[in-house]
């Protein structure tokens, strides 16, 4: 019979954050392509008990009739007409998050020298590689904070962050020395996405001297940049007598939080000497630091008297009243990024004491922005984690080398604990309890093929180093390895394990959003049967990350990749380990990288927006001991003020790229 052809274009409505129900697709049907069935045997091996070491061949049981199976093979040729917008979610930049890193330092060494007064620290961030031969690239460096052991710098770093890919970078605190070398005060590196899994993204770090330092990360919302030149007219003296203040101006967004309002500083001008009716130097600054990207944000500014220690006198601010300490105007004030209509309103500003609406005039259809994966982890959602392991036959006996499941006698980690391990850790990151259930399937016990299992003594174990002891431990238990290769279970009580958590975390005010691991050696023996089951739990907060672990043929697993649908969320994503077997970074990025976009699709879909951003104080974060072996002995060379700093010498930490 001939091959019949139908050309199907179906579409739909594109969702606002960017991804499709349907795409055209051009569907070629194989009417019959079947030319014969094969029988094979399904190996079903039987461990009683397998040590590491020294293991017994006669602990080895084969069944005396083995299970046969009829296996039909059915190859379906297909071709995808992709939609621009999916086009672009292959982009490895689509899927990448901008944020802010802000840094403050508490108890920092006086580096001055005697009768020399107190450090003058700045900061300069460097990122570092991930990839072996790849030299440090310097970020920035932060303002000097003068006569100052506890500096808060106005300075703000922005990154791009992706799940699953590693974002090391250390901060570098020095003692500015005008006439002469800078010295280091410390240094102390830091994990983007270990920093955004703390609760209110924040983490701290001790140096070995016994300072520390706060690294805070927020998201960046992008929207242009302004162009500020602010002057002063007849501003108060403060000085004193016979002479004149040195006024510098801040610039402090509002923030609000479960602990209350505050002020953050967002920018600091540099101070005009002896001058009352000062014209500061034109500012750049990044709307999205400014304002986080809310044109209807309060922001006060704030006028100093520039003092060498550090202590700066208050000379007024905008959201003071009463008696006039001076004027101040915006001269010239041009955005870049947004309505030219803003610039008008803002260049026509006059700002002084009482109207400091006047300052960011708001367009009335000002839109916000859409919720974000870093607004709901920000916000306190929990990211749990599941794992599930293939435990049938084709595995092979995992007493023999070169076989999937057999453990190495050097202790190096076979791929399935590879796979554990890479992934585990990035996401127990986002886990405050740290506390993962772990199944297995394609077992018998009792004669009894097993679909959903319990590995390991609890319900849930602890941490990564949990999931490997539990996986190892499945073959003291005396299982049987068989098959068929079947998930639908697997991925059911993973399901009614997140709505649970959702729930529970709902009735406590919070968020939870689950991802499953389902580490596998071969196809599924049911395609629709497995479809029929991601659809059926699509609504659960729940996202499935399925690994093919060794050399099978894996084409039902990208089929159910590719799955999707009108009226349902696209939850699966399929990864081949042995493409990414060269690199754990590659790994982690290729299965974590859809999960945000899934995340903020389940709950907009619910109408679930994230909780406010959780804000804690210095004294409420657990400031984490110094670990040696976790300096950087870097070298910067700063050349002059406006000069770039390069790195100039110094060993470069490169995060674990092997497995």
């Amino acid at each position: 019979m001939a091959n019949k052809v139908e050309r199907v274009m179906s579409t739909s409505s594109v969702s606002k954050h960017g991804f499709l129900g349907f795409i055209p697709i051009l569907f070629i049907h194989v009417s019959k392509i079947l030319k014969s069935a094969m029988m094979i045997d399904d190996d079903s091996i039987k461990l009683d008990s397998i040590p590491r070491k020294n293991k017994s061949r006669s602990l080895f049981k084969q069944h005396d009739q083995p299970h046969t199976t009829q296996i039909t093979k059915i190859i379906i040729a297909s071709t995808r007409i992709h939609h621009p917008l999916y086009l672009l979610s292959l982009n490895p930049e689509y899927f990448k998050m901008k944020v802010e890193l802000s840094i403050h330092a508490t108890k920092l060494p006086n580096v001055a020298g005697l009768l020399k007064g107190t450090s003058d620290p700045f900061a300069v961030v460097t990122h570092l590689p991930s990839e072996p031969g790849v030299n440090p690239t310097v970020l920035g460096k932060t303002e000097v904070i003068k006569n100052s052991l506890y500096p808060k710098w106005a300075k703000v770093f922005v990154f791009d962050y992706e799940l699953g890919t590693p974002m090391p970078f250390v901060v570098d605190i020095y003692d500015e020395v005008r006439k002469g070398e800078n010295k280091k005060m410390g240094s102390a590196v830091f994990q983007i996405g270990t920093i955004l899994g703390r609760k209110g993204n924040t983490q701290a770090k001790k140096l070995k001297n016994g300072a520390a330092v706060f690294a805070h990360v927020a998201k960046h919302v992008g929207g242009g940049t302004l162009r500020l030149q602010m002057t002063g007219e007849k501003l108060k003296n403060v000085e004193g007598f016979l002479k004149k203040s040195d006024p510098l101006y801040e610039i402090l967004k509002r923030q609000d939080g479960p602990a209350g309002m505050s002020w953050d500083v967002v920018y600091r001008s540099k101070p005009v000497m002896d001058n009352l009716s000062p014209n500061w130097p034109d500012a750049v600054i990044d709307l999205g630091i400014l304002c986080s990207g809310d044109l209807d944000k309060e922001l006060k500014i704030a006028v100093y008297d520039y003092e060498k220690s550090g202590r700066h006198v208050p000379m007024g601010e905008f959201e003071t009243s009463g008696k006039k300490t001076g004027t101040v105007y915006v001269k010239k004030a041009v955005t870049t990024g947004l309505d030219e209509g803003l610039n008008k309103q803002m260049e026509a500003a006059t700002i002084s004491s009482a109207p400091k609406a006047a300052f960011v005039p708001v367009p009335p259809t000002a839109a916000a922005s859409s919720p974000t994966f870093v607004d709901y982890v920000s916000g306190g959602c929990e990211m749990n984690l599941c794992v599930a392991i293939d435990f049938t036959g084709s595995n092979g006996d995992p007493r023999k080398p070169g076989t999937l499941h057999h453990f190495n006698s050097d202790g190096s980690k076979n791929d399935y604990e590879k796979a554990v391990s890479a992934i585990g850790s990035i996401l127990a990151k986002y886990d405050s309890d740290k506390k993962f259930p772990v199944w297995g399937f394609g077992a018998k016990y009792g004669g009894v093929v097993r679909h959903c299992f319990q590995c390991g003594p609890a319900s849930e174990v602890d941490g990564v180093e949990g999931i490997l002891a539990a996986y190892r431990g499945v073959f003291a238990t005396g299982l049987i390895m068989s098959g068929p290769t079947v998930f639908t279970e697997v991925i059911q009580t993973a399901a009614a394990h997140a709505i649970s958590l959702e729930d529970s975390a709902r009735q406590k005010g919070g968020q939870s959003y689950t991802t499953l691991v389902i580490l596998t050696d071969g196809s599924v023996s049911d395609v629709n049967a497995t479809a029929d089951a991601l659809r059926q739990v699509s609504d659960a907060p729940l996202s499935v990350v399925i690994v093919g672990i060794g050399q099978a043929d894996f084409s039902g697993m990208r089929f159910l990749d590719d799955f999707e649908t009108s009226s349902k969320r696209d939850i699966a994503q399929f990864v081949e380990f042995n493409a990414h077997k060269h690199s754990c970074q590659s790994l982690t990025s290729a299965t974590l990288h859809e999960i945000p976009d899934q995340l903020v699709k389940f709950f907009t879909s619910k109408g679930i927006m994230p909780s406010s951003p959780i804000q804690k104080d210095d004294e409420e974060i657990a400031v984490e001991p110094y670990i040696p072996e976790e300096e950087i002995d870097l070298s910067h060379n700063f050349g002059g003020e406006d000069e770039e700093i390069v790195v100039s010498a110094g060993g470069a930490y490169v995060p674990g790229n092997g497995y």
